[in-house]
């Protein structure tokens, strides 16, 4: 059973100057396997796109396949799965897209709130934010 998910990519955060940043990316079963990537960092959408061999030299295999709609309407599939994800000495386990050749490698709102971070809409870079539990 595919689930739907809908999933914006804006193109307009490259053009508005949003930042890039190099995250360490670990497997969530071995945190010993791990390999460092630059990631444009989007605050339009929900998961994370990191390219499917990366994620593949971890180890890791996506556990189930979901719909996404994507900036402009289209819906396509892509493999969905669990990544840790380190920044700034803090690390946090969030979904995944394992994304294909022509999927832009992005840093999506789950992952930055799950280790912390938000992006300063003046400065255009990650800042730490504080974590709520309620």
């Amino acid at each position: 059973m595919v689930i739907k998910v809908f999933l914006l990519i804006f193109v307009r955060e490259r053009e508005n100057g949003f930042c890039n940043v190099k995250v360490r990316l670990h497997n969530p079963a071995d945190l010993t396997k791990f390999d460092e990537i630059e990631l444009l960092v989007g605050t339009g959408a929900v998961f994370s796109s990191i390219p499917h061999l990366t994620l593949e030299k971890l180890g890791l295999r996506p556990p189930e396949r979901r719909r996404l709609r994507v900036y402009g309407g289209d819906i396509v599939e892509r493999d969905i799965g669990g990544l840790v994800f380190e920044y700034g000495g803090n690390r946090a386990m969030a979904p995944v897209i394992f994304g294909e050749t022509k999927d832009t490698p992005v840093l999506r709102a789950t992952a930055l709130e799950a280790l912390g971070y938000q992006v300063d809409p003046i400065t255009k870079q990650l800042k730490p934010t504080e974590l709520l539990m309620i």
